[in-house]
């Protein structure tokens, strides 16, 4: 048992909508009128599951109810879920940001967090400060910050502007800063929300390293959350998946991927349709299609994928272009096709365009669509995110040689000689 650094038991926390602080006069006198007669809080009877899709009945809200579970010294655990599962609050919680309407953490160590850009710093001190602010705070003498102090400053890449007040730096300059403070000044937990995604590519890149060599080389704890799944399965050793404040489910890293993947796309549809245009200029329809023209949403590696978009264009939008990005199921840019409209439409009015992605090109795996319809670099007319989604299946083509590893998003038929 003495291995465990973190331990919740029935973790729980409650918030009122449309309040700033914990309540009302009125709910203050009637909480202390029931606790004087040594009575449960009445307002911990009451709320909602925290389901952000719906209509608010209740103006309480249970962002995390009932969740319990371990964490062990060395482990690497990913946290996984929608936005509004509940991820930021439990690391709020635990990093001792907020306080739980009830049940219990217990944790072992000191406590490194990265929740936000610029946690913990002070705007009107110089990074240089600020290293030594942070440093103690984690309980560090001057001496020991001293240190580490040339190996964060090389490793955040802003030697130049140490010495100037942070208020002055951009948010890619705070997480640089920030996330070299915290990873460097020997934390036996580090926390880390989705604030990484703040930074350049190469950045991130050496974050994930930095955290592999935390748990891997030094034997510390981390909690990582991010919505780059593709990072999540390579960093992290176990996870657990959160929905609606809830824990969902736990286990091996692979494990609840897979669950999150499953349950994402048991929704999953080949067709779109918009309820409520705009008066002029929509998308109003989108289409996944097979070889016969109809509906699908599962094709073999073999077959082509023909999309179909209905689209209603005003005269002011004849020079517009209409777009998509596909990615993959960890979140993975696969590729991106466009075409101006005025290509091939010479009026207003309202037109079905269509593509086809080609047969032998998407490796098996679950796909979605981002479809931009916009005039460049001046209006946006409509962006979707994830109207349709489809599914590449193995089906016992020349492609089956190669399941079971990942070889990337695409498969390219290159021509050798």
């Amino acid at each position: 048992m003495s291995d465990i650094v973190i331990r919740v038991e029935s973790l729980a926390k409650q918030y009122r909508l449309g309040d700033i602080g914990t309540g009302s006069i009125s709910h203050d006198i009637n909480r202390w009128w029931y606790k004087v007669r040594g009575k449960e809080d009445p307002y911990l009877k009451i709320g909602e599951e925290n389901d952000r899709t719906r209509k608010a009945d209740s103006e309480y809200v249970w962002a995390l109810q009932e969740m319990s579970f371990e964490v062990k010294k060395g482990e690497v655990l990913g946290l996984i879920g929608r936005n509004g599962a509940g991820k930021s609050t439990l690391l709020k919680i635990l990093s001792k940001v907020t306080q739980p309407t009830r049940g219990n953490v217990k944790i072992k160590g000191r406590i490194a967090s990265l929740l936000e850009v610029g946690t913990g710093f002070h705007p009107e001190l110089s990074g240089r400060e600020n290293v030594f602010l942070n440093g103690a705070i984690l309980g560090m003498t001057r001496a020991e910050v001293k240190a580490k102090f040339d190996e964060i400053v090389d490793f955040a890449g802003i030697e130049r502007y140490i010495d100037t007040p942070v208020k002055r730096y951009s948010s890619g300059m705070y997480v640089r800063l920030a996330f070299a403070v915290a990873a460097h000044l020997e934390p036996d937990i580090l926390i880390v929300d989705e604030v990484l995604a703040v930074g350049d590519v190469e950045f991130q890149r050496k974050c994930l390293g930095k955290m592999k060599d935390v748990s891997d080389k030094q034997g510390r704890t981390v909690l990582f959350v991010s919505h780059n799944l593709g990072a999540i399965r390579t960093l992290c050793t176990k996870g657990l998946l959160l929905k609606n404040g809830k824990l969902d489910f736990a286990g091996t890293i692979n494990e609840v991927v897979d669950n999150y993947l499953k349950k994402e796309y048991a929704e999953a549809t080949g067709f779109y349709r918009n309820l409520q245009p705009r008066p002029d200029s929509d998308i109003l329809e989108i289409r996944v299609l097979n070889k016969n023209n109809e509906p699908a949403e599962n094709f073999a590696f073999d077959e082509e994928i023909k999309l179909s978009f209905l689209l209603r264009i005003a005269e002011k939008h004849m020079d517009a272009v209409l777009g998509f990005r596909v990615k993959d199921q960890l979140e993975r840019n696969v590729f991106t096709s466009q075409i101006a409209i005025d290509k091939l439409a010479n009026q207003p009015g309202e037109f079905v365009f269509s593509c086809v992605i080609p047969s032998s090109i998407l490796v098996p795996n679950k796909y979605e669509l981002m479809v931009g319809f916009h005039k460049v670099n001046v209006e946006l007319i409509q962006y979707l995110e994830s109207p349709v989604r489809f599914t590449i299946e193995e089906t016992g083509t020349d492609f089956f040689q190669y399941s079971g590893n990942d070889y990337g998003c695409v498969f390219v038929d290159c021509k050798w000689e």
